[in-house]
């Protein structure tokens, strides 16, 4: 019966998830959702003799969406990066219910040490609390160079996306790049409220939020537990394209406030 069913229809393989442009649905939008939002996961490394290795971490992104970690150099699963930087992470939203009917997205590629002051920047803005030991001896940063993509966004949603799906194409917004960190700062030293504007109009609810970060296409904002990622209408390549951008975003959200 080989080719076909006992039918005799033709003989099918197992389903396999369709490329992020063939998907049906927008996988690009998700996947990078996740990235953003998602503030820790299973990280999965090799040990020396092949034997996969899993273990909990807590996770950001630089601006183009590279995640980032900042691991012990003591654990097991950094040893193993040190010695195989093959690994995997994944990013998964969670919520009331099924696990398995929430959206994920396992990210594989090659993670190497990194002494990027904007990768330390970025990922102790995340995480502050993490600033009682980034600076002890053992610790270090990393960042995952993806080289693909696999995402579920719950039943019958899935795709694989390559590296330029995942990760921004920063050229042409250097300036937005370079003038992050003040931006960044300002924003949650004076503008608390539009940030709040920000989070609720892109389903965040209510809270003390505050900004983590920014980049061309939008930003990220963190209140407690909660995390938010809210996109500009349209791309910004310098900073006062941004300012106009976030201006224009928070007259808009006060008028369509209740």
């Amino acid at each position: 019966m080989s080719g076909t069913d006992q039918g005799g229809g033709e003989k099918r393989g197992p389903a396999r998830p369709l490329p992020a442009a063939e998907a049906g649905f927008d996988a690009v939008g998700l996947a990078r959702d996740l990235l953003r939002t998602v503030r820790s996961g299973a990280l999965a490394t090799l040990e020396p003799d092949g034997t996969p290795f899993c273990s909990l971490v807590t996770m950001a992104t630089d601006a183009d969406g590279t995640p980032l970690m900042l691991l012990s150099r003591l654990s097991a699963h950094t040893r193993n990066l040190l010695a195989e930087p093959r690994c995997s992470l994944l990013f998964s939203a969670g919520g009331k219910g099924d696990p398995l009917a929430h959206p994920r997205l396992t990210v594989v590629g090659r993670a190497v040490p990194s002494q990027d002051p904007r990768v330390r920047a970025r990922f102790l803005t995340r995480h502050p609390k993490a600033k009682l030991y980034a600076d002890f001896p053992d610790f270090g940063f990393f960042s995952l160079d993806p080289s693909a993509g696999h995402l579920n966004g719950g039943f019958a949603k899935a795709a694989t996306l390559t590296r330029d799906e995942l990760l921004l194409d920063l050229a042409g917004a250097e300036g937005v790049v370079a003038g992050e960190g003040g931006a960044v700062e300002h924003m949650n030293a004076d503008h608390a409220d539009a940030l709040a504007l920000y989070a609720a109009g892109a389903g965040g609810g209510e809270g003390r939020w505050q900004l983590t970060g920014l980049d061309p296409e939008g930003m990220d904002l963190v209140a407690g537990e909660r995390a938010v990622r809210v996109t500009y209408p349209e791309r910004v390549s310098d900073m006062g394209a941004l300012r106009k951008v976030l201006v224009a975003m928070a007259a808009q959200a006060r008028v369509d406030a209740p």
